[in-house]
């Protein structure tokens, strides 16, 4: 007994068949493999190349302006990373007197 083969993810077709290491749609032509390829896991790092985890700590390497308001966060100041996230910035964290932010990993240092 042979296992169904999936439907076509570009047209939704039952119509596939196998060629090599890979599906066919036979009606609109679309191709894609058979294994399905696992995102590969995102590493961010810090300015000097040092991969980040959540719960690490980091150094501020730049005076960084915050946004909508006259507080700056100084350099030297130590930082706990709450998490590591995707988007505009890498790290979420909160900055004593300021408050939760997001900090990009390029002007961050690792405390080792």
């Amino acid at each position: 007994m042979t296992t169904p083969l999936p439907p076509c993810p570009a047209c939704n077709s039952a119509f596939a068949y196998e060629d090599d290491a890979q599906f066919v749609c036979s009606e609109c032509g679309h191709e894609w493999p058979q294994i399905a390829e696992a995102p590969a896991a995102r590493v961010v790092k810090d300015a000097f190349g040092n991969v980040l985890a959540d719960g690490d700590t980091v150094t501020v390497l730049k005076e960084l302006k915050v946004k909508g308001s006259s507080l700056a966060v100084k350099i030297g100041t130590k930082v706990r990373i709450s998490r590591l996230v995707d988007g505009d910035h890498d790290i979420d964290c909160k900055i004593e007197g300021i408050g939760a932010m997001g900090l990009k990993s390029e002007f961050v240092k690792k405390v080792l």
